[in-house]
């Protein structure tokens, strides 16, 4: 059985590019670069200890410093202070971003990469899929088999509809979406450049009842899911629509695989949240707020923006901005830190001690 290449780079950038794309400055360690090779090309990206002629390397983590002396790449996105541990062979591309260069670089070489496709191969309406008469496609629209589309539903021209999706009724979807197979939308506005991946559903109820003694009486949500432009959502999340206000997710916010973002939530721009976050009903997050994987957040509450917090940290309060909060319950950064520290003296402790020679 071939061995699949499943993403060929679409050119073969010359040192000249990389500089050109990334704005980077050549440094070698015999020279101040004005004899480097600007024509010499690189024809993959691969990690820095495997790294052979034709390759380009990085290093955006010291951890692996130690192996910028083995690399045999043609080329190394570094900082200028490990600039002098390459071979002479590899040219120094120096970077106060190297992993950002490399970013680039990589959506230069590799464009199908950098949001999904057509599983099917194919532009327009595949067969095998359903669009409803009232739905309205523009030009370029592509819709892989076994998705559904939905009447009134709206999808801007350059977007990807996945095999086995469905679009509710009265969606709008913008320009240059991308859907993952089987995602699911309903009572949904979706902006442009929107990146949808594999099993997302976004729209369905809120988790929303008026308990008591007589039973749990189920709360009708009627708001909607907005979702702005340049957001990106990872595999199999979650986003429940608003119970009597949207649920809205803001401009170039980044959301990992399996996370759970309930009714009435509005998260601000440029947000990160990682994987197997949990963030209830009607709680509000600022702008450029960074969410550790695992983390929890009670409903109603308020993160100021630029606000950090731990993995696996549970908040109960709100959290001004700019601070970082870590632990469980959740608090200042600081405090957090001498808990554990405190914690791990009374472990140590004489009486600790005598507790141990004790019960053995």
């Amino acid at each position: 059985m071939s061995e699949p290449v499943f993403f060929k780079p679409a050119c073969h950038p010359t040192i000249a590019d990389l500089i050109a794309w990334t704005g980077a400055k050549i440094w070698t360690a015999n020279t101040s670069g004005e004899s480097a090779d600007l024509t010499r090309q690189v024809h993959n990206v691969v990690p820095l200890d495997q790294g052979r002629d034709g390759d380009l390397v990085f290093l955006d983590n010291p951890k692996y410093a130690t192996s910028l002396a083995k690399t045999k790449a043609t080329a190394c996105f570094l900082a200028q202070r490990y600039a002098n541990q390459l071979p002479s062979q590899t040219i120094a591309l120096i970077s106060p971003e190297p992993y950002r260069a490399i970013g680039i670089v990589l959506q230069k070489m590799f464009p199908a990469a950098v949001r999904p496709g057509s599983l099917f191969g194919t532009t327009g309406v595949a067969p095998g899929a359903f669009v409803h008469p009232e739905a309205r496609l523009e030009e370029d629209v592509t819709v892989d088999p076994g998705a559904i589309i939905g009447p009134g539903a709206e999808i801007g021209s350059g977007s990807v509809i996945g095999p086995y999706c469905v679009i509710g009724p009265e969606v709008r979807i913008g320009r240059d979406c991308s859907l993952g197979a089987g995602a699911t939308l309903t009572h949904a506005l979706i902006g442009d450049r929107v990146i949808i991946h594999p099993g997302v559903k976004i729209g369905q109820d809120g988790f929303g009842f008026a308990m008591g003694p007589r039973g749990h009486l189920k709360m009708p949500q009627i708001g909607r899911v907005i979702i702005q432009n340049h957001v990106e959502i990872g595999a199999n999340t979650t986003i429940d629509r608003g119970a009597n206000r949207d649920t809205v997710i803001g401009e170039g916010t980044k959301i990992d695989n399996l996370v759970q973002i309930g009714h009435n939530v509005i998260i601000g721009r440029h947000c990160v949240i990682v994987s197997q976050v949990g963030i209830s009903g009607s709680t509000e997050i600022g702008d450029f707020v960074a969410i550790g994987g695992q983390a929890g957040l009670a409903g109603h509450l308020r993160i100021g923006t630029g606000a950090q917090i731990g993995a696996q940290s549970g908040v109960m309060n709100d959290i001004p901005a700019g601070e970082r909060w870590g632990g469980s319950p959740a608090r200042p950064m600081r405090a957090f830190f001498r808990s554990i520290a405190a914690l791990d003296r009374l472990a140590v402790s004489p009486a600790s001690e005598k507790t141990k020679q004790e019960e053995s």
